[in-house]
């Protein structure tokens, strides 16, 4: 494997870093609040699962107990 000297290396990086396309203020904003929106969906399904399943389990310990 050859290797790169500094100066090279600090071209090539540069080179690499002017091919990214960045998101723009509105892009992340948007996507920032559509993981919010869905983070909270997930954790009140789960939560109202866990509520069922919690329920279930008193109900049948309840009868068995």
């Amino acid at each position: 494997m050859g290797r790169t000297n500094p100066i090279q290396f600090i071209q090539q990086t540069r080179a690499e870093i002017a091919k990214v396309v960045w998101p723009t203020r509105r892009e992340v904003l948007l996507t920032t609040v559509m993981v919010l929106v869905l983070a909270t969906i997930a954790a009140t399904i789960f939560a109202l699962v866990d509520l069922v399943i919690r329920s279930g389990l008193t109900a049948v310990l309840g009868i068995f107990g």
